[in-house]
């Protein structure tokens, strides 16, 4: 009798912590520094941040910690929105920051989403998820509902507020007396990808995407994709999930030649309040590789170890 109401409280108290560490968690925001061959200044990326009412503040706080790390230019790798039907004036928070913003939209700022409900809309989900990674076409997964007007709505509201969206585009942006050219590909779930052909080719080019792809013929130096919130609640088996290849939730890999990184994102989509273990939110920070230069903000042992692991996959 005893036992179980000791057992009962332990479950409680262990409910309990947990469920604080993951809030906790979810408002850490963490800066991840790399640093790439060739790139001519420093970029800074983001994904995911889902703006609505009980994150606006945290997403302020992003705007202020961008601005601080003083970036040539900054990526958003989409899903603005948390759902259709968001207050889009919200965005305005973007406007804060003092750099160019160059951005691609993703599945929720389109409302697109996986055919299925319930356990076999998750199964979907996570089939896709592997597919796609490993190059195969997934059209027919996605379902049929694609709010254009949303994503034409959206897209109109970030322009006013200092973003440049690009849908199966490219500019061409002069960072420290070199050409970055920054290709957008619209959001993949929506059926709307569809990278532009033979975009010039600059000192350096950065392919931007939402869902993670590996699209091993793209005529880039740089991948940078969101959508995966690092797992979310990155438990054990997603940990050697990615760290075997079936899935990639999260950090730097190689795509053949190319070096993709995949962003663990800012905000969440799944419950009205945000909840993350094991993939705090993060800014990352993209510098030019310079002679001894290792993962910046990482040091020692360490920092050589983990530069070492990015050096056999890139």
């Amino acid at each position: 009798m005893y036992q179980r109401h000791y057992l009962a409280f332990i479950l409680l108290i262990s409910l309990i912590s947990t469920t604080g560490l993951m809030f906790w968690q979810s408002s850490t925001v963490e800066v991840t520094n790399i640093t790439m061959d060739g790139v001519p200044g420093r970029i800074v990326f983001i994904a995911d941040p889902h703006i609505r009412a009980n994150n606006l503040d945290q997403m302020q706080g992003v705007v202020d910690q961008i601005n601080s790390l003083h970036p040539a230019v900054v990526l958003i790798g989409g899903d603005f929105v948390y759902r259709s039907g968001d207050d889009l004036s919200l965005q305005d928070v973007w406007k804060g920051i003092d750099a160019p913003i160059y951005a691609v939209l993703g599945n929720h700022d389109y409302d697109a989403g996986i055919k299925g409900s319930g356990a076999e809309g998750s199964m979907a989900c996570a089939l896709e998820e592997v597919l796609r990674l490993h190059d195969y076409n997934t059209s027919a997964f996605y379902s049929d509902c694609c709010d254009l007007a949303y994503a034409d709505a959206l897209k109109a509201e970030l322009e006013q507020n200092g973003v440049s969206v690009l849908r199966n585009e490219f500019v061409e942006v002069p960072v420290n007396g070199k050409t970055l050219t920054i290709v957008g590909v619209d959001d993949i779930w929506s059926g709307k990808a569809d990278p532009p052909c033979d975009p010039p080719a600059g000192d350096y080019t950065i392919y931007m995407v939402h869902e993670p792809v590996e699209w091993s013929t793209l005529p880039a130096d740089l991948i940078l994709s969101g959508h995966t919130h690092g797992g979310q609640f990155n438990v054990l088996p997603l940990q050697v999930l990615n760290a075997v290849g079936v899935i990639r939730t999260g950090g730097l890999y190689s795509n053949g030649d190319i070096p993709v990184f995949i962003t663990r994102g800012l905000g969440t989509s799944n419950f009205e309040h945000e909840y993350r273990l094991g993939a705090t939110p993060e800014i990352v920070v993209i510098d030019p590789k310079t002679p001894g230069s290792g993962l910046v903000g990482v040091s020692g042992a360490a920092g050589q170890f983990l530069t070492g692991l990015i050096t056999l996959k890139s």
